[in-house]
């Protein structure tokens, strides 16, 4: 006898677990032997919107917390104080572990955050995990500026003290209400010495030009500090230009690599790696396949026009290099183009690991390990070294070792 829908999808829930959900992943990692070498994450995320009830009780103003609380939407892709956006992450439905997550069990006096993200790390081989929101990056783009900065100051607290503060194998670049160059100064004073904190991001769906000089001393502080910044990507199908596309296809595959675009060429066409040499920059989830497009545009107009870029003492190919970048979503249509762009990047010291879990289009480490064209140093300076160096991260002795 068939069963009615609703009991197969009790049977889903009582079944659905991490672990068993990336069990091939795990017997990838066990065959390729990453249990012998550090592997660091520096792009996973979470559903800060599973946890908003928490958050919100850290948001500072009574009437915007209210507002908050009664607007919100417990689930795993929205925060009621959020804009709303069109997507198609999952896939119409068929990507399950974004509902299905929000009702697996964990174990009893863990934090659920903790926990899942214990879960994940464990069956992909990963030691340390570099966590990110969901929902809030696109709180950039959020009408009300102190929207955004109510929301990130209760979201880095409750980060800070729920969750980092209670497990060393996860750690974060905090969000910076970078609306507001005031609050993300205080942000970074308040915040930047917090356990677990190895340094900030700037969601990049926003229309706030990265040279503007209220946020020097922003940069002026994280580069005292020694803390990285990072340009997270992201879509805005709201954008004009962007909704003249259609299609989500499109909108993901130009999107997510546009405004980091947008936001490098003013960051080196206005000479701030001149003027902060010490400050670390990160660039996430845009993908590679851009960044040799960048490097070749802009050093062919750099040589035709170097009179309006006059701070740059070297073509900006060249700041590019001395860059970070994470790996995720990885483009391997063509392996000779990406063996290329590995070599322009100098990726073998540039270049981070990143899964992107959970989300839809997540990468293995194997996505690097696999590469026929990289020595096994290399392998693991992407997996791991690289971001050990750039955030200075602690790991046993012996994982350590492994690292050039």
């Amino acid at each position: 006898m068939d069963l009615p829908l609703s009991d197969f999808r009790q049977m889903a829930v009582e079944e659905f677990d991490t672990s068993k959900l990336l069990r091939h992943a795990a017997k990838q990692a066990q065959e390729r032997g990453y249990r012998n070498f550090p592997i660091v994450d520096v792009d996973s995320h979470h559903y800060e919107s599973e946890s908003i009830g928490e958050i919100l009780e850290y948001m500072d103003d009574p009437v915007l917390r209210q507002l908050a609380l009664s607007a919100k939407q417990a689930n795993a892709k929205s925060v009621g104080v959020l804009p709303a956006g069109v997507g198609y992450q999952d896939m119409g439905g068929r990507v399950t572990r974004y509902p299905l997550r929000r009702l697996e069990k964990t174990e009893a006096g863990v934090q659920r955050d903790i926990a899942l993200t214990r879960r994940w790390m464990d069956a992909i081989g990963i030691d340390i995990a570099v966590m990110f929101p969901t929902p809030m990056l696109q709180l950039g783009l959020h009408p009300q500026v102190e929207v955004e900065v109510a929301l990130a100051r209760a979201y880095n607290r409750w980060l800070t003290e729920r969750v980092l503060a209670h497990e060393p194998r996860i750690r974060s670049m905090l969000y910076l209400p970078f609306n507001d160059a005031d609050a993300s100064f205080r942000m970074v004073q308040e915040f930047g010495a917090a356990k677990g904190v190895v340094g900030f991001m700037v969601t990049s769906a926003r229309y706030r030009p990265v040279h503007h000089n209220s946020y020097m001393r922003t940069y002026a502080l994280l580069e005292e500090m020694g803390l990285p910044i990072a340009f997270h990507a992201g879509y805005n199908w709201d954008d004009r230009m962007v909704g003249l596309m259609n299609r989500f296809i499109a909108v993901h595959a130009l999107g997510f690599a546009f405004y980091n675009m947008v936001h490098l060429a003013n960051w080196i066409t206005n000479g701030l790696p001149e003027r902060f040499p010490k400050l670390k920059v990160l660039w996430i989830e845009g993908g590679l396949a851009w960044i040799p497009f960048m490097m070749q545009r802009f050093d062919n107009e750099y040589m035709m026009r170097s009179s309006e870029a006059p701070a740059l003492k070297k073509p900006p190919s060249e700041y590019m290099r001395e860059m970070y970048f994470s790996s995720q979503p990885m483009e391997m249509t063509d392996m000779a183009a990406l063996e290329q762009t590995f070599r322009m990047i100098k990726a073998e010291t540039q270049l981070l690991y990143s899964s992107d879990y959970p989300h839809w289009d997540f990468d293995l480490p194997s996505t690097i390990y696999d590469l026929p064209f990289l020595s096994e140093q290399a392998k693991r300076n992407i997996l791991g070294g690289n971001a050990i160096r750039l955030f200075n991260l602690k790991l046993p002795a012996k994982k350590l070792a492994t690292v050039a």
